[in-house]
């Protein structure tokens, strides 16, 4: 037979590789040479539009060596006859994944299914540009689109830089490609943006409108945005929050017209959008709504003026690499250039600045922003004569947003307010590292009506930050007074220096100190702390308030005293009977070895976790056997992670009666890492449990990292390898010696 006709010859590696890929699948050997059957696959696979289903009928043995030779598109087809011959594609597509994308992705042990990996990563590198798919024959096929073929499978679309490959995925070529990814996508995110052009942003408008308000996406995230473009912020705010503002040059939708009778607001909603006559806070609310309503017709006034003025240089002939771009050299008429702040001009729109001087770029737009705040650090609506949200639109909105490392200047801060405000669908609000400062507390203020909305649904609230005017405690304080009905509250704040950060007025420490908290829903609390003393009362009455609390951690908490320390525990023992997971790390626990021994009698708890809290620095001979004897007894602790406290190889041969034939223990989980153990002491603990439990079976999990074990790694290698048999033993190599080098030098 001869060799088929292609668009593109096939080179003799593709043909070689595939012949041995399909030696390697152990599928039985036709008859007659390889070469002759690799041949016809080539055949076969070049007229797959003709020969498809009939190949799909072929005998397992005969499929199973055609699927390496097609291209993604045909066996990405290939899948539902490949499964009911008993044949899988995962090898294939992991072979793909190594030729095509160089890589493995983190975590990639536990990629369930390789192909949808796959057909997702390889649409979000041809969207952006970054993979061309002629550089593979694998890859290209003129009878399918690579877009539209793989968005079946994108659940996580993450859009970078310049808005890259948003134009192309609204373009009409993309449409039906367009129309699968709003049925599949569910989590949308933003990474490193940076300015972009008008039409860049019209296309934005249009994709959020497709993929939020008519589409299925239920998270939006934004990470690492140094220098926020306001207008491109408050934009997808807003589109994430179910506002919908048409503007001059969007065309008619289809999709608006079919729900036009839910577009109203939801009972109870108008009177947080659109209320008059409120007090200060409300006028100012208000006002940073209504930048939302105008900054579209800003924009198109602003666009029209510059379309004149390069009509009057063109008159004058300044023609010319410096002069501004002409109506002709844009896709989009001048009207449609949304996404540009109102009162600035950006390096690149002028003749002496360069786009890529990115120096004099960031330091342009620091001192806009600083001409532009007010000195008090208060944002006033001043004089402005702006309209209110009268002809915004509602659709449907998502469920969980996310803020990393983008700070949020009072503008922005007063937007995000006033949309949550209305804001119940929102299940889920993250805000990490956004400098908000004493605007945290028009936050807050925001939260407090959404909250009595109800119909809210957020349950869940993770903030972080470097500085913050109210403490961690003071602010979980406040937070679970503005919304009981949390279940998953987090907060994290490095530094504490309230001398920098003003107040709001009447929010002074000692009232939120004292003030009572009203029982809560919460189950799920986490607290990391900066480095100084914390009140034992305020985190107790959180406790208090909090009975239904299932899991705890707090990280970096130091109290005055160990009894403070003492009363926090013997609070979680009184209070929080369903607690079953608890988590402290870096705390000093050295004098609460009583406190702990009693939390290990809680027959709720699940999982305990006390890494780096110094739990042996004292009195070690005497509370390691009486550590040993309260985990025996305990039948319902699960799991029990130690790493960091100095547990050396004498503790962890202790430990190993934890698992003897007269204990109650059902520990599955233990983890030992960075414990100073050594691999004489690994190698007694093993032998330890070989001998109390020879037929026992496998215990669960082991973790060893960061253990002097490359001492001798003979002994630790047989060391590990006993303890194989018992437990799935989780290590790494580690160099001891070069780690002390570093403790020591920065000491």
């Amino acid at each position: 037979m001869a060799a088929p006709s292609r668009e593109a010859p096939v080179p003799a590696g593709p043909m070689e590789a595939a012949g041995g890929e399909r030696g390697s699948a152990g599928g039985p050997e036709p008859s007659g040479p390889p070469e002759l059957f690799v041949l016809c696959g080539w055949a076969v696979s070049a007229h797959m539009a003709v020969l498809e289903s009939g190949v799909w009928g072929l005998p397992a043995p005969i499929l199973q060596g055609i699927l390496p030779l097609l291209n993604i598109y045909y066996l990405e087809r290939a899948e539902q006859a490949a499964q009911k011959k008993g044949l899988s594609t995962q090898t294939i597509w992991i072979q793909l994944w190594d030729d095509v994308m160089r890589t493995r992705p983190p975590r990639s042990e536990s990629v369930p299914c390789w192909r949808a990996k796959f057909l997702e990563t390889f649409f979000c590198h041809v969207l952006r540009g970054t993979l061309d798919p002629a550089c593979d024959w694998r890859l290209q096929d003129s009878r399918f689109s690579a877009l539209q073929h793989s968005a079946p499978y994108v659940s996580q679309l993450t859009i970078c830089n310049a808005l890259q490959g948003v134009g192309e995925l609204v373009a009409e070529a993309q449409r039906e490609a367009l129309e699968i990814l709003a049925r599949s996508l569910h989590t949308l995110k933003f990474r490193h943006l940076l300015f972009s052009d008008g039409a860049a942003q019209q296309a934005l408008r249009r994709l959020l409108h497709r993929l939020i308000h008519h589409g299925a996406v239920q998270q939006v995230s934004m990470y690492s945005w140094p220098v926020p473009e306001t207008a491109l912020f408050i934009l997808i705010l807003t589109m994430s929050a179910g506002l919908w503002q048409p503007a001059p040059y969007d065309g008619p939708c289809s999709l608006c017209r079919a729900d036009s009778p839910e577009q109203a607001p939801a009972p109870g909603e108008s009177a947080f959008l659109l209320a008059p006559g409120r007090p200060r806070w409300d006028t100012a609310e208000r006002s940073a709504a209504a930048l939302m309503a105008t900054r579209w017709e800003t924009e198109a006034r602003e666009a029209q003026e510059q379309a004149m003025l390069v009509q009057e240089s063109r008159t004058l002939g300044e023609t010319g690499p410096e002069s501004p771009q002409t109506p002709a050299s844009s896709p989009l008429p001048p009207q449609a250039t949304p996404g540009r702040k109102s009162s600035c001009s950006h390096p690149w729109q002028g003749s002496s600045t360069e786009p890529d001087d990115l120096y004099d770029f960031v330091f342009l737009i620091a001192s806009e922003k600083e001409e532009q705040e007010e000195p008090s650090g208060v944002w006033e609506p001043g004089g402005r004569d702006l309209p209110s949200l009268d002809s915004a639109q509602r659709f449907r909105s998502i469920s969980s947003l996310e803020l990393f490392t983008i700070p949020l200047s009072t503008e922005s801060t007063l937007v995000l307010c006033h949309l949550l405000r209305s804001w119940v669908s929102l299940e889920k609000l993250t805000l990490s590292y956004n400098g908000l400062g004493s605007n945290i507390f028009y936050l807050l203020e925001g939260l407090q009506a959404l909250s009595a909305q109800a119909s809210c649904c957020l349950r869940s609230f993770h903030f972080t930050d470097l500085f913050s005017p109210l403490s961690v405690l003071e602010l979980a304080h406040t937070t679970l007074r503005v919304l009981p009905r949390l279940h998953t509250l987090a907060i994290r704040i490095d530094h504490l220096s309230p001398e920098d950060s003003p107040r709001a007025p009447g929010s002074s420490s000692t009232e939120t100190r004292h003030e009572d908290i009203p029982e809560n829903c919460l189950k799920q609390l986490e607290l990391g702390f900066p480095r100084r003393p914390q009140a034992s009362k305020c985190l107790c009455q959180v406790l208090e308030a909090s009975p239904a609390l299932q899991q705890l951690a707090l990280d970096s908490a130091t109290f005055t005293s160990p009894q403070e320390l003492g009363l926090v525990l013997q609070t979680l023992r009184e209070c929080n009977p369903a607690l079953q997971k608890l988590s402290f790390h870096d705390m000093n626990l050295a004098d609460c070895q009583k406190e702990v021994l009693l939390l290990l009698q809680d027959p709720s708890l699940r999982e305990l976790t006390l890494s780096f809290c110094r739990l042996l620095e004292k009195r070690r001979t005497h509370f390691l056997p009486k550590l040993v004897t309260a985990m025996k007894s305990n039948s319902t602790l699960k799991s029990f992670r130690v790493p960091g406290n100095r547990l050396g190889s004498s503790g962890l041969v202790a430990l190993a009666e934890i698992f003897s034939s007269d204990s109650s223990s059902s520990l599955c989980q233990l983890d030992i890492s960075s414990n100073c153990i050594k691999p004489d002491g690994l190698l007694e603990f093993a032998k330890q449990l070989e001998q109390s439990h020879p037929n026992r079976g496998t215990f669960g999990h082991l973790c060893l990292f960061q253990n002097w074990l490359d001492q001798d790694p003979s002994m630790a290698e047989e060391a590990i390898g006993r303890l194989r048999a018992t437990f799935s033993v989780v290590s790494d190599t580690w160099d001891s010696s070069q780690a002390f080098a570093d403790y020591v030098g920065m000491m």
